[in-house]
Formats: structure tokens, sequence, C-alpha cells
């Protein structure tokens, strides 16, 4: 993995928008009716669009945008087996204390909604599929000739959270099984020669799950997140895998988020080399403070959001540099790669950003990652 040596490396979070002929591709497959052909080819282009984008905004570590798949945790449902249980509905934006703010979210609610639970034993059942977007990822970075590139991949813990457990005889159990079976996925992904991020908004996330968990016991359900996380990737090195904990996409309050400083120690044990977290949003935007107080391990580094996911507004450069200079203070230049909180396209046909928007964001982000490299190299 790159590390920033001689100036701030820029990277994003995983998800882009998707243009609208890839979301109708989408949705035609969800209902069974989809032409093979056309839908390869629509995503294809995407890809490759959106790979060149990414480079012309100045971003240096990039992906495929998550573009053939309809979010990044339900699409395995169609991979695996197990999952031919009742649908629960998502995760809400407090509907019951906020329902002005539910009605007007409903504007960006995603058409892929179903959300099935365990009713069976998980197992592969179309790894073709994982093979394919891999495969399509891999041609576009080679013909554009990029340096180095990731692909994002669903935790155990963040399966387990979307997908519940009415199978196993214990969510422990369940846990396992998904890192016995998602192992596949992180070591082809590895293999094609991308760095993996293994998307684990869980560890965060899951607090609002259990109203009213003491803070000793939520430690302990990440805790085995983080212990089933490991188990799956014990076999790949620690500097071809970085990952992504956050507490969520919406815009929602997050009044009831779990602080950094809470979590961080048990999020640091994790094997994968990078973290990349929220860090500019209005509610966490204070947390480079943390960084201030924790000890780095050695060889780790840090994604730290510098730009919000969820605001149309664009970043004034050097209010990103600003962002970007604080965190190098607190844990070395070169421990730091500026990132994005969360994705921009997290789910296909939601659009929470205008994506012209989008890109510009994206080359504040560079811009700001240059000014900023101007003061800490000089």
């Amino acid at each position: 993995m790159r590390r920033s040596t001689t100036r701030i490396i820029t990277t994003h979070t995983g998800s882009l928008p998707r243009p609208a002929n890839v979301v109708e591709q989408l949705l035609a497959e969800k209902t069974g009716d989809v032409d093979r052909h056309a839908f390869n080819l629509a995503v294809r282009e995407a890809v490759n669009d959106v790979i060149a984008r990414q480079r012309a905004a100045g971003i240096d570590i990039v992906n495929d945008g998550e573009q053939g798949r309809t979010d990044y945790t339900v699409h395995v449902v169609d991979r695996l087996t197990g999952f031919e249980g009742q649908s629960t509905p998502p995760l809400g934006h407090g509907e019951l204390e906020f329902p002005e703010l539910a009605e007007l979210l409903k504007q960006f609610a995603s058409p892929f909604q179903h959300r099935p639970a365990c009713s069976g034993p998980v197992a592969w059942k179309d790894f073709a599929a994982a093979e394919a977007d891999i495969a399509r990822a891999k041609a576009g970075m080679v013909k554009a000739g990029v340096e180095e590139y990731f692909m994002t991949s669903p935790s155990p813990g963040q399966i387990a959270r979307y997908l519940k457990n009415h199978y196993y005889k214990s969510d422990e159990e369940y846990l396992f099984a998904l890192a016995d079976v998602m192992k596949r996925e992180y070591k082809a992904i590895v293999d094609a020669g991308f760095i993996v991020q293994l998307d684990c908004p869980d560890l965060a996330m899951s607090y609002a799950l259990y109203p009213g968990i003491s803070l000793a016991d939520y430690r302990k359900i990440i805790a085995m997140n983080v212990e089933a996380l490991n188990a799956a990737i014990k076999d790949i090195p620690a500097d071809r895998m970085r990952m992504h904990v956050c507490w969520g996409s919406t815009l929602g309050p997050h009044h009831g988020d779990i602080p950094l400083k809470d979590i961080v120690d048990i999020v640091l044990k994790a094997k994968p080399m990078a973290v990349s977290f929220p860090g500019a949003n209005p509610r966490h935007g204070h947390e480079w403070k943390v960084w201030k107080d924790v000890k780095l391990p050695d060889g780790k580094a840090i994604i730290p959001g510098v730009i919000d996911s969820t605001s149309n507004f664009v970043e004034h450069p050097e209010l990103v540099a600003d962002r970007i200079v604080q965190y190098a203070n607190a844990v070395g230049r070169e421990n730091v790669i500026a990132g994005v909180d969360c994705g921009f396209g997290t789910f296909a046909g939601r659009v929470q950003v205008d994506t012209k928007i989008v890109w510009m964001k994206l080359g504040s982000l560079a811009e700001g990652a240059r000014l900023a490299s101007t003061q800490l190299w000089n």
C-alpha cells in the first residue's frame, strides 16, 4: 500500500454515482429481466468512465465506484446461499423522533431495499459474479495505467448487521460462518492486485441496534466482530488491506452516534494496515483530536474523511488542507492519506449529492492535499 512519503496522497471511500442506464440495468437484474450483454456493456463503460473521472479529479488511489453492485452489502444475497428469510426494513433515520425529517428523506430512498434474513447455511452459489466484478475493474485499471487501486467488500460483521440471523444457533456462530465464506472473496480481490477495503460500518453503526446498552457490553460485541474479521483475513498481508468504519451516510442528526474515542482501540486491533473514517461532517469533525491521544500502532495509517459525502457544499481547498494538517500533526504526515467521509453512491438510485458536485468535491480534496503537502514538506 502506498504511503504519503513525499506528499499527501488521496483516495475516497468506495461508492460513486452510477449513471441512469446502469441503475436501470441493476433494476432489471433484480426482476430477472436483464439482457446480460447490455448489463455488462453498461457497467464496463461506467467503470472505465468513473476511473477516468477519479484520475482527472486528482485522486491517487482509485476504484470501480461499485458500479456493478446495488450497494456495498446487500448484493451478497445474490451470490450466497442462505438468504431466503423474510426481509427486514432498512435502518431508519429516526422516523419516530423526527417525523418531519423522515418525510423529507423519503426522496432519497433507494429502490433496492430487500434485506432478507439468513434462513439457512451460508455458502457461495455464484462466485463467478464476484470474479466478474474483479475482472471488469482490473481491466479498467490496466487500461488506464492506474498505479494503485482498491476494491470494497463487506466485513462479516457488516453483513450480519444488515442480514439478520434466523438460522444459526448464535450470532457468534453466524458471524464466523460469514467470515469463513467471505475470506474467498477477500483473497480473490488481493490476488488480482487490488488493495481490499473491508467495509466495517458495523463497528460504529451497530450501537443504534442496542438501545440502552452499556459501553462495556457494546465493546464486547464489536470486539467479536473484529475477531471474526481477523479470522477471515489471517492469510492476507496487512499492507494489502484497508478498512472503513463509519456512522452511516444518511442526512440524519447523528446525535446518537457513539464517539470515536470509545471504539478506536478496538478498531485498531483489526489487521488491515489503514483505517478510513469520517472526519469532516459536523458530528465528527472535532474528533481529529482523538488521534493526539491514540498511539497509532507501528505500520498503521489513517484515512480521515476531509470532505463530507452528504453535503452539496464544495469544501474550500484551504479548509481541506487545514483538516489534513491537523491529522498529520497528530500522527505524522507519512501516516495520513486524505479521504472522504463515506460513499457518494452508497445505494444505487439514491442521490444525495449532485453528480457534478461530487467531482468538484473530489477535485477540492486533491487541491487541498496539494496545499497541505506544501506546508508539511517545506
